[in-house]
């Protein structure tokens, strides 16, 4: 049985596999796994240890989703003998090795990484009746397909009448949704919890326009140095997450926000395994409340006190926009994530608006004077020549902002000179002016298996 699951993002996926599975290996127990490790002796493996046969696997995109899962598994399977372990490309396969050998039931694991732990011979999948595909789609977009071929089919894995195989994500390719699947809310959908605001910056006032919106959320560290008692600091109470599209732009990004004077760090793909770990724990325990990543490196994770999701640089697909905004707002909590638009994200115009229109958000009147246009772009093409150099004509869509130039946050607003402190609608009137947390419509709640014979005893 397969079953393709699709939630909104921060609605509980990982609990909705995780609850389960642990429910049947606590009523079923290891039994022939048990036997089968046993009877292996010293034969089994490289360095002459037993094979270990979980009785379920959970496969990851990235090395941070697959630690996420399984400290989540830790806790479900606290005080049992129900025994989780994790292994992950980036980091020591020795250790990793060795915590096996201690016992495994359940496996999270990233699909290089266990490949690589069964051709070992340190992993027997002959017993594994529940697979786990999180992020299912993110996977075979990072080119896991064969890896993930390789697992189900050409190994021992049970066959599909006697395994169940479930796959998690917020999002689908709608050729995938032509099957029959359980969907949590409507597939591809953010959550009503997330106020969206889109702006029109252009490349090169990006990084201006993000030290206002930082301004206006965030203390700078040396504020923060010389704040007295009764000034309060973002902490891990206030995290903000900006997403970029490249490990180039993240990398430079970070170092003109240290220069400016903001606790910040940034994870990506080059970042060795215990750089992105190191920088994961300073966001969430608050020390840098500032994280500059890119989607690959981000997918997935579940970090519960992100108040801000800045969209730096837009991706091109809706798909990755609606995982990238539910980083904030997750079980309930309310959040924000403002995107930056420009002529670049042209391709995602439509499904931006509907996206915003179905979620009940404001919608700038520039934006949907240009999802108009660029419709009728599209159903006129090849009979006519209307639209001029520049993507969709000379018009500037900026001045039809529905916000105004000051106050709101639908226009640009006007630059003030000098500094970063001039009016960009964040400040005075209505807009992000004052504790902007706790404005209206910004505050909210941010703040023994009986009778199984486990160890063959």
């Amino acid at each position: 049985m397969t079953n393709i699951n699709c939630g909104l993002s921060g609605s509980g996926k990982t609990a909705a596999f995780l609850l389960p599975v642990l429910s049947q290996i606590y009523t079923e127990g290891p039994g022939e796994a048990l036997a089968a490790q046993k009877s292996g002796g010293q034969d089994n493996g490289k360095y002459g240890r037993r094979k270990q046969y979980p009785l379920a696997l959970v496969l990851a995109p990235t090395r941070e989703l697959a630690l996420q899962i399984y400290e989540e598994a830790r806790k479900f399977a606290y005080r049992s003998r129900v025994r989780p372990c994790v292994v992950y490309g980036g980091a020591d396969i020795g250790q990793q090795i060795r915590d096996l050998e201690r016992g495994c039931h359940l496996l999270v694991a990233t699909p290089g990484r266990l490949v690589d732990m069964m051709e070992r011979g340190k992993i027997g999948l002959d017993y594994c009746n529940y697979l786990v595909l999180d992020e299912a789609d993110r996977m075979l977009d990072m080119g896991f397909e064969p890896q993930i071929r390789r697992i189900v089919e050409q190994d021992t894995m049970p066959p599909k009448g006697i395994r169940q195989t479930m796959m998690f994500s917020a999002t689908f390719p709608k050729e995938i949704q032509e099957y029959i699947f359980l969907a949590v809310g409507r597939v591809g959908s953010t959550s009503e919890n997330i106020t969206q605001k889109v702006v029109w910056v252009e490349d090169g006032d990006k990084r201006s326009f993000l030290l206002d919106l930082l301004n206006a959320t965030v203390i700078p560290s040396e504020v923060q140095d010389n704040a007295g008692e009764n000034i309060e600091k973002p902490g891990k109470n206030s995290l903000t997450l900006v997403f970029v599209e490249t490990k180039k732009g993240a990398d430079a990004l970070e170092d003109f926000l240290y220069r400016e004077g903001y606790a910040c760090t940034s994870i990506h793909g080059d970042r060795s395994q215990r750089d992105r770990e190191e920088a994961l724990h300073q966001f969430r325990s608050g020390r840098c409340p500032i994280l500059v990543a890119t989607a690959v490196a981000a997918r997935g994770l579940d970090i519960s006190n992100v108040k801000h999701v800045i969209n730096f640089d837009l991706p091109s697909d809706i798909e990755e926009y609606v995982h990238r905004i539910g980083r904030t707002g997750r079980v309930g909590n309310l959040g924000l994530a403002t995107s930056f638009f420009n002529d670049k994200n042209g391709n995602i115009t439509k499904d931006l608006l509907d996206i915003l229109v179905e979620a009940k958000q404001e919608v700038p009147s520039w934006l949907e004077s240009l999802a108009y246009e660029h419709q009728h772009k599209s159903n006129t093409r090849g009979r006519s020549k209307r639209f001029t150099s520049g993507g969709f004509g000379a018009r500037d869509y900026r001045q039809t902002s529905g916000g105004g130039s000051t106050g709101g946050f639908g226009g640009r607003g006007g630059r003030q000179p000098g500094g970063h402190g001039g009016n960009r609608g964040f400040g005075g009137g209505g807009g992000f002016g004052g504790n902007f947390y706790t404005s209206d419509g910004y505050g909210g709640n941010y703040s023994h298996q009986g009778g199984v014979d486990w160890w063959g005893n």
